[in-house]
């Protein structure tokens, strides 16, 4: 049975859901390397052009960026590790649970950033 491009029922599916959350969070952390890089470009300007950039991440925009960004990353890792066994493990039905797990897993790591940003 081959599926129609209007076939919605695919996305219904939890792979599909981890498929896009593994992408999305790839490209987001993608666009957020440049950044990155610029703001630690910085240090090369001298102390006081980091330390003045650097005080911006006391605000409460930058500590959810931060939480953003560590939930980016946990959710990256484990749609990765998820692939990883999917390919190379044994095939079985417990691809559901491996993609609950990994979900899991991102989140728990992102509310335990937040709490240290709360800390």
């Amino acid at each position: 049975m081959t599926m129609r491009r209007n076939d919605f029922r695919a996305r219904n599916h939890p792979a599909w859901w981890a498929f896009w959350l593994h992408r999305v969070s790839g490209l987001l952390l993608a666009l957020f390397l440049p950044v990155h890089f610029t703001l630690l470009a910085q240090a090369l300007h001298g102390t006081a052009a980091l330390n003045g950039l650097l005080r911006l991440t006391d605000s409460a925009l930058l500590k959810v960026a931060e939480w953003g960004l560590v939930t980016l990353l946990a959710l990256h890792l484990t749609g990765g590790v998820r692939l990883l066994l999917i390919e190379f493990g044994p095939a079985s039905g417990l691809r559901k649970n491996w993609i609950a797990g990994g979900v899991g897993v991102a989140l728990a790591v992102g509310l335990a950033f937040a709490l240290s940003l709360l800390a």
